[in-house]
């Protein structure tokens, strides 16, 4: 493990969690056959404009559907929506989460850095057990600000008291690496081009 690292901060969704293929998140696939929800307008409808204010946790996300539901006309519950959603929503990603686990034997603090409001960050920390794996999760819901903000990385950094030089980020947005390397921290950029580079990147 490279010594001049001191923190992983972890991406969730596109690498610790792989529902993202293709540019698309997976989960949505079935939503219209399982819901009676149609995949296009449910993404019209939900990732408008004002989601930004769901991510930085200045909107709750169940009022924010529930909201849409009903313009819609679609007789669902959000707290129904947002169980499945979860729960479809939940696919580890066994490479990335076999390095996470075989990590905590190095002398190396992870956490996660995601953009997730606080409903979804609790479900990825309880429900599909991720706090017992990292030492924290920061989430854009919790700090109420969202990467690639420099506000989130300071956060992070300041919080965890590590100089940003010792701190890798591994996340699937080009930006979010771009804008943390120019705060001072390491970067890996995610892909599926260069996942099996992360071993060899970590010196493990």
């Amino acid at each position: 493990m490279r010594s001049d690292i001191s923190v992983i901060a972890w991406d969730f969704d596109g690498v610790l969690n792989r529902n993202v293929v293709d540019g698309r998140f997976i989960w949505a696939d079935t939503l219209e056959s399982d819901l009676g929800i149609a995949l296009d307008a449910f993404e019209r409808g939900v990732f408008d404009a004002s989601f930004l204010q769901v991510i930085s946790g200045k909107r709750d996300i169940k009022t924010h559907l529930q909201d849409w539901l009903d313009r819609s006309g679609y007789l669902l519950d959000a707290g129904e929506l947002l169980d499945y959603w979860f729960a479809k929503d939940d696919l580890r990603d066994p490479f990335t989460c076999s390095l996470l686990e075989h990590l905590t034997s190095h002398d190396v603090v992870q956490v996660i850095a995601t953009n997730n409001e606080d409903r979804r960050s609790s479900y990825i920390e309880h429900q599909s057990g991720f706090g017992s794996l990292v030492s924290r999760i920061f989430s854009s819901g919790r700090i109420k600000s969202a990467k690639p903000d420099t506000a989130f990385f300071a956060h992070v950094s300041d919080t965890l008291k590590v100089a940003p030089s010792e701190i890798l980020l591994i996340d699937d947005s080009a930006t979010n690496v771009r804008v943390a390397k120019a705060l001072g921290w390491k970067g890996f950029h995610f892909t599926e081009e260069t996942r099996l580079e992360l071993a060899s990147f970590l010196e493990l």
